[in-house]
């Protein structure tokens, strides 16, 4: 990377962090929203649905105005105004969870005036002052009150999931914009690293994500203090005003307007499918996206049922998760600044535990009992040897932590007690390295069809919603409940491991070397 490019990097790995802090947040808002807004677990998923379903809607929306326009948006707007137009969006969605809230507590104050009149005209029929037909009367007035008060509560939730519905649509952007600049913007043999490295800062977002939305719905996190849904306004609406300046931020940055790659395919009027890696590729996104935010949008109700661990107390497990995906991360980011094989060693087995130590340190300010997560060094061991095991091969990475994922899923389904738990936490380390391996490998070749193909790719972030709705409806049925629902996600792995064994052949074919697009993680 030459000077200008380390500033623009810089200046890109922003947007990271912030889709991070919201992917994470939702972890929380699921359990809350599922027990005060009276949501069962199928449809508390709508959370995940909604934000990650946008993804697909935006990339949809991108290539059918490109192609009625026939041209690309970002070749027309520039990459700068697309992340600036991409942020303005989220903020835009972040926006919703006021009018959210405050709904929300007007229909709380009507219920409970309601509900304060009707007892008060009991009290007074006890006493004889009023009539029994009066006070039958006003018991079907409860009724009333508490029907009226679960529809308000129905359309509070509908206006939050339209808000981050919204905030999707603008991550989508952002996505199509970022992902190939991240490859882009330096050595392209080091693409994949450089998304490791945007990655690690990602998951310092999704590390803090869940303890802050914690923090300002319980007022201290893993506190008894009784859940205040009109809290979860005020991080969003600071995370909206931060999407804001960081647009007007990039609009004066040095970040390149347009792509300057080298060619490998022809510019031709061929179908971008006509690449097996791409479409191939785009099922292993669904599949990796899905597994990874079902894993970690189901835990909560698994720690609920298994663990009786109640919704106030659940964040730091949340936040265990995510940043499961920073330490693997920051395992294969280390490459990019070794400068010898030695400092690759020394990189490889440090930064996981330096990852873990910001985990540690998040929680220690939050207040937690940090022992119960000590045992989980242990468990760092193994992504550490997958990484040695990989040599930086995308294709041998994407195999070897498939196959670790179904290990640990399988622990998870039949283990019991806190073994369950860090087997399912664990998934984070072994989903953590996917995203650049998949896309990296996904868009070699594809030259001038790069946009299109990531496009396609992002539209595939949809996985997220439906495989987490998939796992709810799962775990809602009595004959599977919610720890065995997580067989979901061994057929998720089961596929990725198919895709890292098979696109090495399809590049192979076409003459693409692995060693051009080696490593890393997201």
């Amino acid at each position: 990377m030459n000077s200008q490019q380390k500033k623009a990097f810089s200046a890109l790995i922003l947007v990271f962090f912030f889709w991070g802090f919201v992917a994470a947040g939702n972890d929380i808002l699921i359990p809350v929203f599922k027990k005060v807004l009276d949501l069962n677990q199928i449809q508390s998923q709508m959370v995940s649905f909604a934000f990650y379903v946008a993804y697909t809607v935006g990339s949809i929306a991108y290539i059918v105005i490109s192609k009625l326009r026939k041209k690309d948006i970002l070749e027309s707007i520039g990459y700068r105004k697309g992340l600036a137009l991409g942020l303005a969006i989220s903020a835009l969605g972040t926006g919703l969870f006021y009018p959210a809230a405050q709904y929300y507590v007007k229909a709380e104050q009507e219920y409970q005036a309601k509900l304060t009149d009707y007892y008060f005209r009991m009290n007074m029929m006890a006493q004889g002052q009023l009539t029994a037909e009066y006070a039958e009367a006003n018991a079907m007035t409860e009724d009333l009150a508490k029907a009226e008060f679960k529809s308000d509560k129905n359309v509070t939730f509908v206006i939050f999931i339209t808000g981050l519905f919204i905030v999707g649509l603008g991550f989508s952007l952002q996505q199509t914009v970022a992902n190939p600049l991240a490859i882009i913007l330096g050595n392209p043999e080091q693409g994949s690293q450089r998304l490791s490295l945007a990655g690690g800062i990602n998951n310092i977002g999704t590390t803090i994500g869940p303890l802050i939305v914690a923090f300002a719905i319980f007022g201290k996190v893993g506190s008894q203090t009784a859940m205040d849904v009109n809290a979860v306004k005020f991080p969003y609406l600071v995370l909206g005003l931060a999407f804001l300046l960081a647009a007007y931020f990039f609009l004066r940055s040095s970040i390149p307007d347009q792509l300057e790659q080298k060619e490998v395919a022809t510019k031709d009027n061929k179908s971008v499918f006509r690449f097996p890696q791409l479409w191939l590729g785009m099922i292993a996104i669904f599949v990796y996206v899905g597994v990874e935010v079902s894993t970690a949008s189901n835990l909560p109700e698994f720690m609920k049922q298994k663990l009786q661990i109640s919704e106030e107390h659940i964040a730091p497990y949340v936040s265990l998760f995510w940043a499961s995906l920073m330490i693997g991360r920051w395992t294969s980011a280390g490459i990019v600044f070794a400068k010898d094989n030695t400092q690759k060693m020394l990189f490889r087995i440090g930064l996981p535990y330096a990852a873990f130590g910001i985990f540690l340190l998040v929680n220690a300010i939050a207040g937690h009992n940090l022992t119960i997560f000590y045992p989980y060094a242990g468990i760092i061991l193994i992504l550490i040897l997958g990484d040695f095991l990989s040599q930086g091969n995308p294709s041998r990475q994407l195999l070897i932590y498939s196959l670790l994922g179904i290990a640990s899923l399988l622990i998870g389904i039949y283990g019991s007690g806190m073994m369950s738990a860090y087997a399912f936490i664990s998934v984070g380390l072994f989903c953590s390295t996917l995203w650049p391996c998949i896309y990296t490998l996904a868009i070699s070749g594809l030259g001038h069809q790069t946009n299109q193909g990531s496009g396609f790719l992002i539209m595939m972030i949809m996985g997220g919603g439906f495989i987490s709705v998939t796992q709810g409806i799962l775990a809602e049925m009595p004959s599977i409940g919610i720890q065995a629902s997580y067989w979901v996600g061994v057929m998720c792995f089961a596929y990725l491991a198919f895709y890292g064994f098979k696109v090495a052949q399809i590049l192979k074919r076409q003459g693409i070397e692995l060693s051009a697009v080696e490593g890393g993680g997201h």
